[in-house]
């Protein structure tokens, strides 16, 4: 059983499949911590209901990000966990943070990498005419959005979407895609090898597509 920590920023919805996820059987681990930079970040009510730990480290009483990351590391290594889960986390890492962790760090982004990294990926998709969409779990390196991809959630997009119907559907598979890939490293199929995935005992040349 793997020990999970989630670091947050806002509403928790993923914590909350992770979870749910967790206590299904889906996931074999737990959620040891939560953590967030924002003291108002609804997650912390969702873990707390849960009887899990949660602790606010508030990025804005720190110097520099390298402090920051610097108590986070220290905070999150009393939980001891196996993976360390961005679900929502709006910061920005140091690369001694994610060195740190490497290997242990994993984050979700709503679009389907390496193509819209960064923000506004629902805006962009539709500017660009895409008939495609989805999200991307991925391994977290030095940089942003950039970590090697292990798997994704693909959709279509349809004539009659806009930025509000879109942020709805891929929310929806995030919350399919994101136990999906934590399920596979607690049964140890999922590994990290080099800097790259490896499912099943093989390396990922390209991330796993699952069409829910």
């Amino acid at each position: 059983m793997i020990n999970i920590v989630v670091l947050i920023s806002g509403s928790g919805s993923n914590l909350q499949a992770i979870m749910d996820a967790c206590q299904s059987g889906m996931i074999t681990g737990r959620v040891v911590g939560v953590l967030s930079n924002k003291a108002d970040a609804y997650g912390l009510v969702r873990a707390q209901q849960a009887g899990i730990a949660t602790t606010v480290i508030n990025h804005k009483d720190f110097a520099n990000r390298d402090a920051f990351d610097v108590a986070m590391q220290q905070h999150i290594d009393v939980w001891q966990p196996d993976v360390v889960v961005l679900a929502g986390f709006m910061r920005i890492l140091t690369p001694a943070f994610v060195q740190y962790f490497e290997g242990k760090l994993v984050n979700i982004h709503p679009s389907l990498l390496p193509v819209y990294k960064g923000l506004h990926t629902h805006k962009r998709v539709l500017a660009s005419g895409d008939k495609r969409h989805g999200c991307s779990v991925h391994f977290v390196n030095h940089e942003l959005d950039g970590g090697a991809v292990i798997a994704q959630a693909v959709f279509d997009v349809l004539p009659q979407d806009n930025e509000q119907t879109l942020t709805e559907s891929v929310h929806k598979y995030e919350h399919l895609l994101y136990p999906q890939v934590l399920s596979w490293l607690a049964n140890g199929r999922l590994r990290y090898q080099q800097g790259v995935p490896v499912l099943d005992s093989q390396v990922l040349s390209r991330p796993v597509r699952l069409l829910f």
